[in-house]
């Protein structure tokens, strides 16, 4: 555990068992310094259960996890100073402006005087015209936005976003992403849980897969793309064609065909393979495999179900 004192979280065989149900089972992860770390499953997978343990909202029933050196458990205080939160459920301040939560909130860490923080994170989540109305006044989108900037005033090293840009505009989400681009390449580790795999995709360095409690994947992201998806080559023929191998990897339409690929095959080799004619074809497009495709294949092996 030293060598990893410091990395912003290590989590070791951390579980929570209910009565009746067992939340979390064994979980062991690691996040490195910088990185933006995606935690994905299916509703009632023990994301949140997970984030709740993290901000000392819920103990775990075993195992430990550390924020920079500090044990969540044994030194509670100065671990959730080093970490920010940004809840999926929305938080209502509603007889409070907004420039007054912030102030409050900057309180809770013993900030005194936090001007240009808060002045920052009202111009970053463009609130600053804002910053006197109720709380209850605010759009749903200003809300989130409202919970983003409480998180950051104390300017935490580590970040947990659970489901962060849930119902916002598409407008809104991606000047979100913008922003939390913008604070990890200041150095600001994030963890982030999102039902939407195609941001997932992009903004994360390493993925880890959550399902029944149990971490069932844990990989850089376009390595889990590679090894777990397939690419999907199209050809555009001037005529039909008769798929005579009747393979399952191969659809045809007409004279349209479909074929998947395995990540490394290569494209010529796989047209060779259908001994299509080369002067038949008219045009021909490649679909690479997604993060969406591989979730989709990770929670079917767990749960018993054969390749498809």
């Amino acid at each position: 555990m030293n060598e990893k004192s410091n990395n912003p979280l290590n989590i070791v065989e951390l579980s929570k068992q209910y009565k009746d149900v067992h939340a979390l089972k064994s979980i062991s992860l690691s996040l490195k310094p910088g990185e933006i770390f995606g935690l994905l499953g299916p509703n009632g997978a023990g994301k949140t259960t997970l984030i709740s343990i993290l901000t000392s909202l819920l103990t775990p029933t075993t195992g430990t996890a550390v924020i920079f050196g500090q044990d969540i458990q044994k030194n509670s205080l100065k671990a959730r100073r080093l970490v920010g939160v940004v809840p999926q459920e929305i938080v209502s301040h509603g007889y409070f402006t907004v420039n007054q939560v912030l102030n409050f909130h900057s309180g809770y860490y013993g900030i005194s005087d936090n001007r240009d923080q808060i002045e920052y994170l009202l111009e970053k989540m463009a609130l600053k015209e804002h910053k006197h109305k109720l709380v209850a006044q605010l759009s749903g989108g200003m809300k989130r936005r409202l919970l983003i900037a409480k998180a950051l005033v104390h300017s935490p090293p580590l970040l947990l976003l659970d489901e962060p840009t849930a119902g916002v505009d598409v407008e809104l989400r991606n000047s979100l992403w913008e922003f939390v681009r913008d604070l990890n390449q200041k150095g600001v580790t994030i963890l982030l849980t999102t039902h939407y795999l195609q941001e997932a995709e992009e903004l994360c360095n390493r993925i880890g897969v959550l399902d029944e409690g149990k971490l069932i994947a844990l990989d850089n992201t376009q390595d889990m793309i590679h090894k777990l998806t397939y690419r999907q080559i199209k050809l555009t023929l001037d005529r039909p064609w008769q798929n005579n191998n009747a393979s399952p990897q191969v659809t045809v339409d007409g004279n349209i065909v479909k074929a998947k690929l395995s990540s490394n095959e290569i494209t010529g080799e796989a047209i060779k393979r259908l001994a299509i004619p080369i002067d038949w074809i008219q045009d021909i497009s490649i679909t690479e495999g997604s993060l969406e495709d591989a979730f989709v294949r990770l929670l079917h092996q767990n749960n018993g179900h054969s390749r498809t």
